[in-house]
C-alpha cells in the first residue's frame, strides 16, 4: 500500500462556500477570520502589557490606530508588488479599493500596524519598544486564525502532492466571488488531484512561533524590541521555506518569488537587531491621577477565575515613568514609587532623554534647594508635576 492509494481516503476537504448573505449583507469568512485573530492578538497583548506596567485598555487605544494602519498597509504592499491587476493592460485602477476581493501583503501589514502602533504609544506615554515586545506572541497567533481564511477561500495552496494529507480545491465561480462552480447535477466542481496546503502549514507554523517567544521571553527577559525582533526572525524563517511551495501567480526576481525575497531581507534585518540590541526589559509605572493598584504578576497562561466582574475602565494615565524590574517589583508590593533617576526617563535607544524626570520634579519655584528628593517627588504629584517623558 502506497500513499497515493491512501491519499483519497485522508484527503483534506475544502469548503465550498466562503461567503453568506445575512440579508443585503455579505458575510465572508476570511473577514470573520482577520476579526478573530485581531480579537486573539490584543487579549494577549492586553495580558503582557499589564505584566509590564500598562494601565488597563491600553490595547484598545493602540489597536484603534494600528488596526486600520495595518490595512491600510496591507493593501498598498499588495498593489505595489501586483501592479498590473489594477493598472496594466485590462486592468481596473478602482479595483485596488476593492479590498472585499481580497489581496492583503502581511509585510504591508505588519509594518503599517507597526506605524500606527507608534502613533498611539506616543500619545499614551508608552515606549514603543514596549508595545512591541507585548505585541510579539500576539501577532503570529492572529496570522495563525487568519489563514483558515484563505482556507475558505480555496487559495494559497502549493503543488500537487500524493501525502495522505492532501487538499481538496473547488474550482471557484470568478462571477460569483466566494462560491464554488457546480456542474449540473448541483454539485461544487473539484480541481483534478490533491494539493500541498501551505497555508496550513503557515498556521502551525505561527503557532509554534507564539510559543518560541513566549518561552525564550520567559527565560531570557528579553527587551528593548527583542522579542518583537524574535517573532519576526521565527515568522521569515517559515515563510521562506513555505512560500516556495506555492505556486499561485506571483512577481518574481531572478525566477524566485518576490516575497522569498523579502522574508530573507526582513530575517537579516531581524537578525541584526536582535543580536546587536542589549539592555534590560523596561517596566511603567503609571503616573497621575489614573495611577492605580499595582497590576497582579500572573503569567499569560494563569487566569484568575476569582475575577468574575470586570472593573469599570479608569482615566488613562497621564503618563508613565520607566523603571527596572527591581523598581517594579517594589511598587507592585509596596505601591510606593521609588525616586527617581537619570535613567528613568531614558529612550527606546537607551539614551538619556532631553527632558528628564528630576529636571521637571525639581523645577517646582517653591521647593526649597535642600529639600529631600522623596520630599520634592511628593510636592511634585500633589502640584501636578510629573516626568514629561510621554514620548519616550
Amino acid at each position: 500500500m502506497t500513499l497515493a492509494s491512501l491519499s483519497p481516503q485522508a484527503a483534506l476537504p475544502s469548503p465550498s462556500t466562503a461567503v453568506w448573505q445575512l440579508g443585503p449583507v455579505p458575510i465572508r469568512a476570511y473577514a470573520l477570520c482577520i476579526i478573530a485573530g485581531i480579537v486573539l492578538a490584543c487579549w494577549v497583548t492586553e495580558r503582557r502589557l499589564r505584566q509590564r506596567g500598562v494601565a488597563p485598555g491600553a490595547v484598545l487605544d493602540i489597536a484603534v490606530w494600528a488596526v486600520p494602519a495595518g490595512i491600510i498597509g496591507a493593501r498598498i504592499y499588495h498593489v505595489i508588488t501586483s501592479p498590473e491587476k489594477y493598472f496594466g493592460a485590462g486592468g481596473d485602477p478602482m479595483k485596488a479599493f476593492a479590498i472585499w476581493e481580497g489581496g492583503l501583503g502581511i509585510w504591508g501589514a505588519v509594518a503599517g500596524g507597526a506605524v500606527g502602533a507608534w502613533i498611539a504609544a506616543r500619545q499614551l506615554g508608552i515606549p514603543f519598544s514596549v508595545v512591541a515586545d507585548a505585541l510579539a506572541p500576539g501577532l503570529p497567533l492572529a496570522q495563525a486564525v487568519g489563514r483558515v481564511g484563505n482556507w475558505f477561500n480555496n487559495e494559497l495552496f502549493g503543488a500537487r502532492t500524493t501525502l495522505p494529507w492532501g487538499l481538496e480545491i473547488h474550482r471557484m465561480d470568478p462571477d460569483n466571488p466566494g462560491h464554488a462552480l457546480r456542474d449540473d447535477a448541483g454539485q461544487p466542481i473539484l480541481e483534478p488531484g490533491l494539493y500541498q496546503p501551505t497555508f496550513l502549514y503557515e498556521a502551525l507554523w505561527n503557532l509554534g512561533v507564539v510559543a518560541l517567544v513566549l518561552i525564550l521571553d520567559r527565560r531570557l527577559k528579553l527587551g528593548r524590541g527583542r522579542a518583537f525582533a524574535l517573532y519576526v526572525m521565527g515568522y521569515t524563517a517559515g515563510r521562506f521555506w513555505i512560500e516556495l511551495m506555492r505556486t499561485d501567480e506571483a512577481n518574481q526576481i531572478l525566477g524566485v518569488r518576490l516575497n522569498v525575497w523579502t522574508a530573507a531581507l526582513v530575517f537579516l534585518g531581524a537578525l541584526i537587531y536582535f543580536v546587536r540590541v542589549r539592555g534590560p526589559r523596561d517596566y511603567l509605572i503609571p503616573l497621575g491621577a489614573a495611577t492605580t493598584t499595582p497590576p497582579p504578576t500572573s503569567d499569560l497562561s494563569q487566569v484568575d477565575l476569582s475575577e468574575r466582574e470586570t472593573p469599570a475602565r479608569a482615566a488613562a494615565p497621564e503618563g508613565y515613568r520607566v523603571v527596572s524590574e527591581e523598581q517594579y517589583a517594589a511598587w507592585r508590593d509596596t505601591g510606593v514609587v521609588p525616586p527617581t533617576s537619570a535613567d528613568d526617563a531614558r529612550t527606546d535607544d537607551g539614551e538619556p532623554s532631553g527632558d528628564t524626570a528630576p529636571a521637571d520634579v525639581a523645577s517646582s519655584d517653591d521647593a526649597p534647594a535642600d529639600e529631600p528628593s522623596a520630599a520634592r517627588i511628593e510636592r511634585a504629584d500633589a502640584t501636578g508635576a510629573r516626568p514629561a517623558d510621554r514620548d519616550s
